[in-house]
């Protein structure tokens, strides 16, 4: 067995334009991968670099319907040890929303596997309420708000 989690949340704006805020590395970078970027946009069977270090392999784009990616799981000493897998779908609402739902999952039992889970489900319940102040109304959440942030440094275990 693996771990894995899913959040989920209400955009308020169409699904085309949801969907664009995540595959477009210039949005993106307005709300997310705010220090360092991110490298270019979300293409099938394409790589990317996000906040300037950290890869991520691109696997599917369906495009305003669904993305999935894979990236490092590291082991106890910060070491690439697995690939964990991210799937993301946009669900078009009848009030003219969007439903977005994120999951991530692969991560080896274990205490290292549970404790890099939990960060990481921290992280993209972030995104996602990052995601909803700047597509809904422009506004950058982190900018000066997470201690990575303050420090001008991408997020990791030890600055969050």
């Amino acid at each position: 067995m693996s771990l894995g989690f899913r959040v989920s949340g209400r955009i308020g704006k169409p699904v085309a334009e949801v969907f664009d805020a995540v595959v477009n590395p210039k949005k993106l970078s307005g709300y997310f991968t705010t220090i360092g970027g991110a490298s270019a946009p979300l293409r099938t069977g394409t790589g990317v670099v996000w906040w300037g270090k950290v890869p991520v392999e691109v696997d599917e784009v369906v495009k305003d319907r669904r993305i999935v990616l894979r990236w490092d799981a590291t082991d106890a000493d910060g070491r690439p040890a697995y690939k964990t897998r991210i799937e993301m779908n946009f669900e078009p609402l009848d009030d003219g929303g969007t439903f977005v739902t994120i999951a991530e999952s692969g991560w080896q039992e274990g205490e290292v596997g549970l404790k890099k889970s939990y960060l990481n489900c921290e992280g993209w319940s972030q995104m996602l309420a990052c995601m909803k102040a700047y597509v809904e109304y422009g506004i950058n959440l982190r900018d000066g708000y997470y201690r990575s942030e303050m420090k001008g440094e991408p997020a990791n275990e030890s600055n969050v």
